[in-house]
């Protein structure tokens, strides 16, 4: 499986737009190569530079299988991210350069679970239901500092 963003390349910087200090909305992405037993999909966006290790920005998951999730949409279940909200919460980082890993699953199954189920839960539940994974990463750096 394949994943890019028309939105930003491979290690590239994530525009404005799509981080706290623009529009805060999630960029597109298009999918190859899905397995064809795939039941769904599910997207976590992770800042793997946060100051705790990381910071999970947003995880959607019983995504219909298909070849592309659209810029500015709810493709999915939200789960709980780490700012306690069921929202795309878009890179932000405190200090420099952070690089945030956008991880596409494809899953044989539809998750039972709520609206609002923390990612950890999600993530367990992903366990063994993995038929397919790809990744793509981008970073970002605010332009505006907040105070010290």
């Amino acid at each position: 499986m394949i994943i890019k963003s028309s939105s930003f390349n491979n290690t590239g910087m994530i525009p404005p737009e799509f981080t706290c200090e623009g529009d805060n909305i999630n960029p597109d992405i298009s999918i190859e190569s899905i397995p064809d037993n795939a039941k769904s999909m599910a997207l976590l966006i992770e800042d793997i530079d946060a100051a705790k290790g990381s910071f999970i920005h947003w995880l959607v998951f019983n995504i219909p299988v298909s070849s592309a999730i659209d810029q500015n949409s709810i493709p999915g279940t939200q789960a709980r991210n780490d700012s306690l909200g069921n929202n795309y919460y878009g890179p932000c980082p405190a200090v420099g350069t952070h690089r945030y890993v956008f991880t596409l699953y494809a899953l044989d199954t539809m998750l039972d679970l709520p609206e609002g189920t923390g990612h950890e839960a999600v993530r367990n539940a992903l366990s063994g239901r993995i038929l397919a994974k790809a990744e793509i990463t981008g970073k970002y750096k605010k332009k505006i500092l907040a105070p010290v």
